[in-house]
């Protein structure tokens, strides 16, 4: 009778252990299911609000650079006025003293043909300065540097000039660490980003809308890499 009550406590105990271990399995998976669910509600977040800053940069330069278009087209409207009202005037005054001749008529030709090649270059300056800062702000809102911003052109182009400077990123870190792991880590972020290079490019070909929904899943995908590097160089936003 004892024996059989040793290997009937027995059977109970590894049953009981069994459960144990069971129930500790469950929550283990629940704690990283549930730890995934919140890192991914995490990241969720972040790329909805940096889609969001985004977009509210955008809407700035844009009403800047139709600002400043139509304070040059204002100030050359004015120019045009003053100058055709000083001809008017000049034109009277001759008119009442019978002094309108061919050599007068020549003159005002003359300082017409003096003052246009000066008044253009000064438009021009004032459009090339607003230009400039238009561009500096795009280049600080997309978060590069004015010179690689200027380097690219089209709808996309602060997408490309972003794209660039996370190249850029990429090999240093491939220059810092030059392990077999480390290689291949860079090697797939040039390769993402050599494919958003092409996406890129492809947007720029869409219609408005279409355009702008294909750059938000490109500036989420460059927000990813971003972090991916980030976190290879131990820094965690």
């Amino acid at each position: 009778m004892g024996l059989l009550s040793s290997r009937r406590a027995s059977r109970v105990q590894r049953k009981a252990e069994a459960k144990i271990r069971k129930a500790e399995e469950k929550a283990v998976k629940t704690r990283v299911q549930l730890e995934a669910k919140v890192g991914a509600h995490e990241e969720a977040k972040r790329h909805k609000k940096a889609l969001k800053t985004e977009h509210k940069y955008q809407a700035k330069a844009h009403k800047a650079e139709r600002k400043t278009t139509k304070s040059a087209g204002k100030a050359q409207q004015k120019v045009a006025a003053a100058e055709a009202k000083t001809v008017a005037a000049q034109a009277k005054v001759a008119e009442k003293q019978s002094l309108l001749n061919p050599a007068k008529v020549r003159r005002y030709l003359t300082v017409g043909r003096i003052l246009a090649p000066i008044a253009g270059p000064i438009l021009y300056r004032g459009a090339v300065a607003a230009r400039s800062e238009i561009t500096a702000l795009q280049a600080r809102r997309a978060g590069v540097p004015a010179a690689t911003l200027t380097q690219f052109g089209g709808p996309s182009a602060a997408l490309r000039a972003r794209i660039s400077t996370a190249q850029e990123t990429a090999q240093k870190v491939g220059e810092a660490d030059s392990t077999p792991e480390s290689s291949a880590f860079v090697n797939t972020m040039l390769g993402r980003l050599n494919n958003l290079v092409v996406a890129a490019d492809a947007a720029d070909t869409m219609p408005p809308a279409q355009r702008r929904a294909a750059q938000r899943a490109i500036s989420n995908e460059l927000t990813a890499i971003d972090n991916d590097l980030l976190a290879r160089l131990n820094v965690h936003p």
